[in-house]
């Protein structure tokens, strides 16, 4: 008997160890799948092809710059979890990114289960994780120091931020149909610089996440994909997947995070001031609210 009791308080030991990592370990934003010789446009048409045959649909793709190309995936775990959660439609798609850099070709991706955290959804995507690795591989989890379950889920940069459940509201119409074609319209004009890279609708409820493009000269310059990412995207493993940038529709409203935020959470590590530092890209999250309320039907000063 004694042996039996010394054997379930080793295990309930372990138990309780595992548990207690799992409450404190750390997620980071991304995950490299891959990085090595190779020609991009084959290494984009492989992926994409590896993606589908593990049951992900690809909504759809751009390239924000030379030598990147981004996507966007979904599949049902996504799509249902999304629809468990306030606005958790945010994380109704994974970005893959697949990025040249000198003489090899990166391959990476948000990781599911940092993004559902950050986003607070209803469940941590394991599915949809084990399906990528199986997929693209994984090298390891970057882009940060990391941060815990607990930690991403009240996350804001620092004092006086926004949180995940601060958004901007950039436009209000009569129903969820008619904002989604408001925004489609907006999108397909293209006139502030903003246009849609693939569009995603969460399962059985009225909501649908937009994977935006922005491209800004001149005293736009600040809402830019190109500008924003050659300012905080410096080090050698890029974290080209942080684009493209969301708009959300949620019954009738239409909402964006605000990019102290959006960026931030990609990019939590980054420093207040000093090169490649959040001071350099001041002006632009007031920059980005503006072209996205614009573009869908909003105000320009619309919060």
């Amino acid at each position: 008997m004694a042996k039996i009791c010394k054997t379930l308080g080793a295990v309930a030991l372990a138990l309780s160890a595992t548990l207690a990592y799992a409450q404190d370990a750390v997620l980071k934003p991304f995950v490299l799948a891959s990085r090595g010789p190779g020609d991009l446009a084959q290494k984009l048409d492989a992926t994409k092809a590896a993606l589908t045959k593990a049951g992900f649909t690809v909504a759809g793709g751009y390239s924000p710059y030379s030598g990147v190309n981004v996507i966007g995936v979904t599949n049902d775990e996504l799509r249902s979890t999304a629809a468990k959660s306030e606005r958790g439609g945010f994380g109704a798609a994974v970005r893959v990114s697949v990025t040249k850099v000198k003489d090899q070709v990166q391959v990476s991706y948000t990781n599911p289960a940092y993004m559902a955290n950050a986003y607070r959804m209803a469940g941590e995507l394991k599915e949809t994780t084990a399906k990528l690795q199986s997929a693209l591989g994984r090298i390891e989890e970057f882009g940060a120091a990391g941060l815990t379950p607990a930690q991403l889920r009240k996350y804001h940069y620092t004092f006086g931020m926004e949180y995940f459940d601060e958004p901007n509201t950039l436009a209000s119409y009569g129903s969820y149909e008619e904002a989604v074609k408001a925004v489609e319209a907006g999108l397909a004009a293209g006139k502030q610089g903003v246009t849609k890279v693939y569009r995603v609708d969460v399962a059985g409820k009225k909501e649908t996440l937009f994977g935006v493009a922005m491209k800004g000269e001149g005293d736009n310059k600040y809402m830019d994909d190109k500008y924003l990412m050659s300012e905080i995207d410096f080090k050698d493993v890029k974290s080209t997947a942080h684009l493209p940038y969301d708009i959300l529709v949620s019954d009738n409203k239409v909402y964006a995070l605000y990019a102290r935020f959006r960026i931030a959470i990609s990019f939590p590590d980054l420093s207040m001031m000093g090169a490649n530092s959040f001071m350099n890209i001041m002006s632009s999250p007031e920059a980005i609210r503006a072209a996205l309320a614009l573009t869908v039907g909003g105000k320009e000063d619309a919060r």
